[in-house]
C-alpha cells in the first residue's frame, strides 16, 4: 500500500461532507452526482502509477460505473486496492465539553465481513483529538486509543488491513511545540493499546497528522477574541518535528505511515511530505493519504461542466497524484508546479 512512492486517495467523504464541498462549487449533491464524480476519479487512465489504494465510503463501495462494473472491481482491475471507512464518526464525549469520541464498534465484525465480500482489502478508522484550553484530556486520548485498537484487532481478525488515524486537528491557535507534545502523547497511547489488543504492527498502517502550528478560525475584532495566530511553521520545522515524533513513538516494524493533509493547502502538504523524505531512509515508508490536497482543483474543474470536463479534471488529478508520488520519494520541487494544468 505504501511501496514505490505510491499513496492512498481518500475518497470516503460522507454525503454530508460531500454536500459541503459540492455546495462550494454549485453542484447539487445527489447520489448520482456523487457517483459521477467518483467515477471521474477512479477511471482516470494511469492513476495506478501513483495511487495504490482508495478509501471508499459505504455508499461508494456499493456503486457501479456507467458500464455496471462495481467500483471496487474497477479499482482492483487497475491494481488499486479498495478500502473502506468503517467508523461511525465522532460524537460528543460524555462529561468532556468540546471533545469527541469516535463510535462504530457495535456490529463492526459483521460489517467487516460484508465489506470483505464487496472487495475491501483495508479499512480506516479516524479519531479526533482537539488541542485547546485544557484539551485534550487523558480521558479523550485514552478512549479514542482504545477504540482504535479494538477496531484494528477486528480488522486483522477479518484479514483486512487496518489503517489507524488518530488525527490531531490543525484547528486552533496552538504552537508547533504544543502540537508535538500532544501528538507524542497520543501516539504513545495508541500503540500501547494496539499492543494490549495483540494487533500486529507489521500488518497495520498509521494515517498520521503532521506536527504543525495551529490554524485558528478568523474572528471579527468586535468579538474581543481576535488575537494573533501562532507563528506559522516552516516546511523544515514541520518535517523535522514530524519525523522526530514518529521516531519516538512508532514501532520500527509498522508496515508504513501515510499522512493526512488535514487543512493544509495542496502544495503545502506536498512540500512537507517531500521534505520528510529528503531527510533520509527511515524504518517505515512515508507516503500520503490525501483527500482535499489532491481533489480540490479536480472538483473545481469537474464542477464547471460535469459532463464535458471529465478529461480535464482527470488530467488535474493525475498531476496532483504525481506530485504527491514524487514527494513520497523525496523528488518533488515547487518548480514542478509551474507545469500544472490548472
Amino acid at each position: 500500500m505504501v511501496a514505490g512512492g505510491k499513496g492512498i486517495l481518500a475518497a470516503d467523504e460522507s454525503a454530508v461532507t460531500c454536500k459541503k464541498r459540492f455546495d462550494s462549487v454549485n453542484v447539487e449533491c445527489t447520489e448520482d452526482n456523487r457517483r459521477a464524480y467518483r467515477q471521474t476519479l477512479f477511471t482516470a487512465e494511469g492513476l495506478e502509477q501513483y495511487i495504490s489504494g482508495v478509501i471508499l465510503h459505504d455508499e461508494t463501495i456499493r456503486q457501479k460505473d456507467d458500464s455496471g462494473t462495481p467500483f471496487p472491481e474497477l479499482l482492483a482491475k487497475k491494481g488499486i486496492m479498495p478500502g473502506i471507512k468503517v467508523d461511525g464518526g465522532p460524537k460528543n464525549l460524555a462529561l468532556h465539553d468540546g471533545e469527541k469520541i469516535t463510535e462504530g464498534l457495535d456490529g463492526l465484525r459483521e460489517r467487516l465481513a460484508e465489506y470483505k465480500t464487496l472487495g475491501a482489502k483495508f479499512a480506516k478508522w479516524r479519531a479526533v483529538i482537539t488541542i485547546g484550553e485544557n484539551m485534550p484530556s487523558e480521558a479523550c486520548i485514552s478512549a479514542n486509543a482504545h477504540a482504535l485498537a479494538r477496531y484494528a484487532a477486528l480488522c486483522q481478525e477479518a484479514d483486512i488491513v487496518p489503517m489507524i488515524e488518530p488525527e490531531v486537528l490543525i484547528d486552533g491557535d496552538h504552537t508547533l511545540e504544543r502540537c508535538f507534545e500532544i501528538t507524542e502523547t497520543t501516539l504513545e497511547e495508541v500503540f500501547e493499546e494496539l499492543n494490549h489488543q495483540g494487533v500486529a504492527p507489521e500488518g497495520t498502517i498509521l494515517k498520521a497528522s503532521m506536527v504543525i502550528s495551529g490554524n485558528p478560525p478568523e474572528r471579527p475584532a468586535s468579538s474581543g477574541r481576535a488575537g494573533k495566530a501562532a507563528k506559522q511553521s516552516t516546511v523544515e520545522e514541520v518535517a523535522d518535528n514530524t519525523v522526530r515524533v514518529l521516531k519516538a513513538t512508532v514501532p520500527a516494524n509498522l508496515a508504513g505511515v501515510v499522512f493526512l493533509s488535514g487543512g493544509q493547502g495542496d502544495e503545502q502538504a506536498t512540500a512537507h511530505l517531500d521534505a520528510m523524505n529528503k531527510m533520509g531512509k527511515l524504518a517505515w515508508p512515508l507516503s500520503f493519504s490525501y483527500s482535499r490536497a489532491i481533489q480540490n482543483p479536480v472538483l473545481k474543474k469537474w464542477a464547471e461542466d460535469p459532463k464535458a470536463n471529465v478529461a480535464s479534471a482527470q488530467e488535474i488529478l493525475l498531476f496532483r497524484a504525481k506530485m504527491c508520488s514524487l514527494a513520497a520519494q523525496g523528488k518533488y520541487s515547487s518548480e514542478m508546479e509551474k507545469e500544472r494544468p490548472y
